[in-house]
């Protein structure tokens, strides 16, 4: 039992760091404390985020106490992991609007009556500066210049902020207040969750074993998700969107989102990609993997209707139920069609219409538009679509 529950927390993982320390915790048979941080810089959360939330639902599912940190206090100083320069802090009121959606977010995965919420300004807007003066003498420069953003910002003649020294100081002493026996983070908080380790045996406690996950890629399979990179899914996503992206990803990155994204056995993944090597149909998982994700944020009658909005839309080229119908003022000399996108929604720029009309990607009434150049006058109803997903019918008037 206990080798299996290992398998199952180690899967996926980037390095399970003291795993002999971890056996040790688990072979007291008690639950334990485990501890993942996330700063609220940002309203929505991504599937990229997912990946370590769904690892402590997993250890929520083994029996232990999850205990989600939101960093409300750390959030406005800034992590400062992978900058080359220094980040402007948030404003007290955009974290607490900001950790408000976290919360609603997260208990569609975790489990709300086994998950701890905790905000690390409980204790650290109690500290005194004679106490944060304390707890920064447990460490030294030269330790911090060790790590790789800070040393290569060092090296370049970057500023550093004395402020960013303290952010994984404030990381690790957040362990200590919460006794963790284990802290996951992604691949990139590998220094700061060791000064948690570390600032744990200075007060005298039993050291936290570190649990790192990878990045997730985007929908391109090369770069991390990212809202920025116009790559991502988002929690947020309707579920005919959010299954339709799980669909268009390639073959290869599904068993990534397996690994990293899905509750499904290890057995049962590593069985469905041996039956992919054999010579099944990869589709057939990629919908198992589409539903479970849209059912884990939608419900599975949401999911179950995705799929059949998908094969009916893609399969057999009928048009979606609940397509937006908009009124556009183009004026008396018409509109072009970067700016008609752009104006209705279908893109979030006009250099982002222009980049779909050039990939072929844009279509009205079903015939494709080539020319970004192309405009469209007043007096018009026509139905236009902008990659495989998104659909609009557009009354333009002047």
């Amino acid at each position: 039992m206990l080798q299996e529950t290992l398998a199952q927390l180690r899967y996926g993982a980037d390095e399970l760091l003291l795993e002999a320390e971890l056996i040790k915790k688990l072979e007291e048979n008690r639950p334990l404390v485990i501890k993942a941080g996330f700063d609220p810089t940002a309203p929505d959360l991504h599937l990229g985020h997912t990946v370590l939330i769904n690892k402590l639902r997993q250890f929520q599912d083994a029996g232990h106490d999850v205990h989600f940190l939101i960093g409300d206090f750390t959030a406005m100083i800034g992590d400062p992991t992978g900058k080359n320069v220094t980040r402007k802090p948030l404003s007290r009121e955009a974290v607490v609007d900001n950790a408000k959606t976290y919360q609603q977010q997260v208990f569609k995965i975790l489990d709300p009556e086994k998950t701890k919420v905790r905000f690390n300004s409980e204790w650290m807007g109690a500290m005194t500066s004679a106490e944060l003066i304390q707890l920064a003498a447990k460490h030294t420069v030269a330790r911090m210049l060790e790590r790789d953003d800070f040393h290569k910002r060092y090296k370049g003649g970057q500023p550093i902020a004395i402020h960013e020294f303290l952010y994984p100081l404030i990381q690790g002493y957040d362990s200590v207040v919460m006794r963790a026996d284990v802290e996951l983070g992604g691949t990139d908080q590998k220094f700061n969750l060791l000064m948690g380790r570390h600032l744990q045996e200075v007060y005298g406690q039993k050291p936290q074993v570190v649990l790192t996950m990878p990045i997730l890629e985007g929908l391109d399979g090369v770069q991390k998700m990212s809202k920025s990179l116009n790559n991502y899914i988002a929690i947020a996503d309707t579920p005919d969107d959010m299954f339709g992206k799980i669909m268009s990803i390639s073959d290869e990155l599904m068993w990534r989102y397996f690994q990293l994204l899905s509750f499904k056995p290890v057995y049962e993944i590593e069985k469905w990609r041996q039956e992919c090597l054999d010579g099944a149909n990869p589709r057939n998982f990629k919908v198992s993997l589409g539903q479970e994700i849209v059912g884990r944020f939608h419900g599975w009658e949401a999911a179950q209707k995705a799929l059949e909005n998908f094969e009916a839309r893609f399969q057999r080229g009928a048009l979606p139920d609940d397509m937006p119908e908009i009124k556009l003022q183009v004026g008396v000399d018409g509109m072009a069609i970067p700016n008609l996108l752009k104006s209705a929604g279908l893109t979030e720029t006009t250099s982002e219409a222009i980049r779909m009309v050039k990939q072929g990607a844009v279509k009205i009434d079903g015939e494709k538009i080539e020319d970004p150049k192309h405009c469209v006058f007043a007096g018009v109803t026509s139905i236009y679509q902008v990659g495989k997903r998104k659909f609009a019918k557009i009354e333009t008037f002047s």
